[in-house]
């Protein structure tokens, strides 16, 4: 592992720990410059491709998952690992189905899922552009049914 600081080629592990995810995050210490950073290792298991809409297809990417979560949360009380932690729930499921293809809307009803969880407003958000809502009483019909079921 390179060092971020000085790119030296070495480094030692000074503590390693393990989450609920499988992954492992190591603290590094740079035999040169002697700076201290953290890696994250997360195994690498296959991930199906995605069937779109349109019936392309395409290699299922964490990141663009991850960054369509942070556009929905922007400016919202929703913690960073939350949303690596949904994105990782949402991968793992997809690995454990198994197949070798899957239609993309599984991964958009996970997500819509996930962040109806974790913040109302940002599943309004997501909701909106992955439903296709497009018109206002769609969105307050929506928004209506959220309150009854936050009500009861």
């Amino acid at each position: 592992m390179k060092c971020p600081y000085c790119q030296y080629p070495d480094s030692n592990v000074i503590d390693t720990t393990a989450d609920s995810h499988g992954g492992i995050r190591r603290r590094r210490e740079c035999k040169s410059c002697h700076q201290r950073f953290s890696t994250y290792e997360r195994p690498i298991l296959s991930t199906p491709m995605l069937v779109k809409r349109d019936g392309t297809r395409e290699e299922f990417n964490r990141d663009k998952l991850l960054q369509g979560l942070r556009i929905a949360c922007a400016k919202r009380p929703v913690p960073a690992i939350a949303l690596e932690r949904l994105a990782s729930d949402i991968e793992a499921e997809l690995q454990k189905r198994g197949r070798s293809e899957i239609n993309s809307r599984i991964i958009g009803d996970l997500a819509v899922k996930g962040l109806k969880e974790l913040d109302h407003i940002a599943y309004i958000r997501y909701a909106i552009v992955y439903l296709r809502m497009d018109d206002l009483h769609t969105i307050r019909n929506e928004i209506n049914r959220l309150l009854s079921e936050e009500e009861n």
